[in-house]
């Protein structure tokens, strides 16, 4: 039986269709300056995707902060009073079999260290490693419960990132950017930044737009002094000379594009050149940090060497959702420095103090400026830690059971969702998986995950690979 929820894509070309296919695009930007600045843009200028309008949006934006190679939810969000009781020893035998990434299973228990204090008037409970978080106790929604499929870093980011352990699927941010499109056409719909020059396990797969048009991928700016290298034209560089340049590509490009139909690389490619020249208008702006209060740059930790660079990329996340972006994704410790098979208590000390003020003073700002009620933020990594040490003074790989919080965006606040053991290995009540979270975000963005689709080969693909259902307890 035909399933009424899957669409083709393809249609009888309509006027606006030629618009946006004659000329390389070239008349959608005239017929998209003549729309109002404040609509809604629809990716690619295709009609509002399968899966979308049906359900009541209660975000608009997502800052997704990442926090690549795996934080231990036991010392953080998740306090287990009989780890440390039962420190040194093996896990118990009634918890069955266990596999590891390292093999560490049959090694003793490792106690966590922190403080451990309720926050907030809901009463839940973080450590001591970060108080600034904490503070926000009554924005937050923890969901204590998550689980995902990779136990490997490629396999949980590849998931956490695509909703498959297995590359070659579109990202999250595509499949937003794909069904609802941007809020403002001179920046890019889906924009990455992370906060330091390593790369990231699977590099830009991770923001890939998999088998769609690679016009759908995220956009990845750097978080420096000059957050959009070569944005500006050269002084050196006349207006007569830099025309005379853009005809010529402009040419070239027209031939490859007759010659090679399917290729969408070439569309992407155009389509960028469209949007860099559009965002010399207004992207300077956004990323120029300058206009910003003494106040707000201290919110976000700007005077402190420790926190100046994750402070910068929150706050211009911020200021990204501000102007219509619809997908930010921050990726902190890139280069899985969060994979603590050892000295978890210095690594884990360190990157908490970068980022602990700065998504706190992120939830602060956007609060006291009236966006958290439609922009959802998101914390968390691609898995989180054991119970059972590795090294002595670390912990590996934990896929079964760790935390992930949401705020804003119609999220209920001050609220703990899930559960894991008492050991913090496995999640055991509600448990929600990768699949489960991701049609939780589209779900508050007002698109049905089952609904929305993309016909590859034949195939109707969704983006939580026919799985997952949204937690709606979420908003309260």
């Amino acid at each position: 039986m035909k399933d009424p929820r899957c669409h083709r894509i393809e249609a009888t070309p309509s006027r606006r269709d030629f618009l946006f296919s004659a000329g390389l695009g070239l008349g959608a930007m005239a017929f998209s300056d003549l729309l109002a600045k404040d609509i809604v843009v629809p990716a690619h200028g295709t009609p509002v995707q399968p899966g979308v309008g049906h359900i009541k949006p209660r975000a608009k934006s997502v800052i997704f902060l990442f926090m690549e190679g795996g934080p231990s939810q036991m010392d953080l969000y998740d306090p287990k009073p009989l780890l440390n009781k039962l420190a040194g020893q093996r896990l118990p035998d009634s918890f069955g079999s266990v596999i590891t990434a390292m093999g560490e299973s049959k090694s003793p228990l490792l106690a966590s260290k922190r403080a451990w204090k309720q926050h907030g008037q809901s009463g839940q409970w973080f450590s001591d490693w970060i108080p600034h978080i904490a503070s926000c106790s009554d924005d937050l929604a923890v969901i204590r419960s998550c689980k995902a499929d990779g136990i490997n870093h490629s396999a949980g980011v590849c998931q956490m990132n695509t909703g498959s352990i297995l590359a070659g699927k579109p990202s999250l941010g595509s499949w937003i950017n794909y069904g609802i499109g941007s809020e403002n056409n001179n920046l890019p719909s889906f924009i990455v930044m992370q906060d330091n020059q390593n790369t990231v396990i699977n590099g830009p797969r991770n923001w890939g737009a998999g088998f769609m048009p690679a016009g759908f991928q995220g956009v990845r700016i750097s978080g420096g002094s000059e957050p959009i290298p070569n944005l500006n034209t050269p002084e050196a560089v006349s207006a007569d000379l830099q025309k005379s340049k853009l005809q010529l590509i402009n040419s070239v490009n027209k031939d490859f594009a007759a010659r090679y139909p399917d290729r969408s690389e070439l569309g992407a490619r155009l389509a960028s050149y469209e949007m860099a020249a559009r965002m010399q208008a207004e992207a300077p702006g956004v990323v120029d940090l300058t206009g910003e209060t003494e106040a707000t740059r201290k919110l976000y930790g700007l005077d402190d060497k420790t926190t100046e660079g994750m402070g910068r990329l929150c706050l211009l996340s911020r200021r990204m959702v501000e102007q219509g972006v619809r997908f930010v994704q921050i990726y902190h410790g890139a280069g899985s420095k969060w994979d603590s098979h050892s000295k978890i208590e210095s690594n884990h000390a360190g990157l908490c103090a970068s980022m602990d003020k700065p998504v706190a003073g992120l939830l602060k700002d956007l609060k006291s400026r009236g966006l958290l009620e439609d922009t959802l933020v998101v914390w968390g990594g691609e898995f989180g830690r054991t119970p059972m040490s590795e090294k002595g003074d670390g912990r590996d790989h934990n896929p079964t059971g760790f935390t992930m919080w949401m705020a804003g965006g119609g999220v209920k606040g001050g609220q703990t969702i899930g559960s894991t053991d008492d050991l913090g290995l496995r999640a055991v009540e509600n448990p929600l998986h990768v699949h489960d979270l991701h049609a939780t975000i589209l779900w508050l963005l007002g698109i049905d995950n089952m609904g929305l689709t993309y016909r590859y080969k034949g195939r109707p693909e969704r983006p939580t690979q026919n799985e997952g259902e949204p937690y709606k307890k979420i908003i309260g």
